[in-house]
């Protein structure tokens, strides 16, 4: 049976890290993308190899379509093909609107966005040739209810759920599969800002209890990406300890 090959975009750490390392574990042969963090890719890539998995790292800005066309001919000749598509990779920012510049929309909308629709639009081609392929989507649970302060990250994250959903309905005929995963509060580099006073109302706030891992949320997307998922397409999946019911 081929080894299937999966590109995760912002793979150097946190979410996207766990979820390359799940994959690895799991067979899959695992294109490690980083925009900036190289040294943290090359040790995810490191601790991929050192427990027999099969990965390479790409430095890419995902907003610039010319890295991501030599970031998809890279995987190409180095793997043979994409199978799965983790679109993860992106920024957050807390402010308020009335202080957001011009430039810190743009500086939004270019990585969370634009860098879904660029490696996207690259990696789709061969998966319609093939009739076969599946893309996750990363969101946030502030796509779906909004979040004070984030004005233009709730906006850039509701922008990929309404992707997923237009994207599943366009190319479900190709027998390729279009989802999307909203995570909650997650412990990651991304929340270390947040005081603990601040991590324990979120944690009372949550109907679990607790505060989501990066685990939590790879886990889903390996099975969404699995066969056992096959006929869910175009679905917004809130993984958030129950916060947003």
């Amino acid at each position: 049976m081929k080894q299937k090959t999966v590109l995760v975009t912002g793979a150097s750490r946190g979410i996207g890290r766990e979820i390359a390392k799940l994959f690895a574990k799991n067979g899959y042969q695992v294109a490690v993308n980083y925009c900036l963090s190289q040294e943290q890719a090359e040790s995810c890539v490191d601790e991929i190899q050192q427990q027999g998995g099969t990965a390479m790292m790409i430095g890419a800005d995902v907003s610039n379509r010319l890295e991501v066309h030599n970031m998809i001919k890279q995987v190409y000749q180095s793997f043979g093909t994409i199978d799965i598509l983790v679109n993860n990779a992106g920024i957050a920012q807390q402010k308020l609107f009335t202080d957001l510049s011009e430039q810190d929309w743009i500086n939004m909308f270019d990585i969370n966005v634009k860098g879904v629709f660029e490696v996207t639009q690259a990696v789709l081609p061969p998966m319609i040739r093939q009739q076969q392929g599946n893309i996750v989507n990363i969101s946030s649970m502030w796509g779906v209810t909004g979040a004070s302060c984030e004005v233009h990250y709730s906006a850039a994250k509701a922008a990929v759920i309404g992707f997923t959903k237009a994207l599943a309905k366009e190319v479900g005929p190709s027998h390729i599969n279009v989802n999307c995963v909203a995570p909650g509060v997650i412990q990651t580099q991304m929340n270390d800002l947040l005081s603990q006073q601040t991590i324990q109302t979120l944690k009372e706030e949550t109907p679990l209890g607790r505060i989501g891992t990066p685990k939590d949320i790879a886990e889903l997307v390996l099975f969404l990406a699995s066969e056992k998922a096959s006929f869910l397409t175009g679905q917004i999946i809130t993984a958030d300890g129950g916060m947003t019911i």
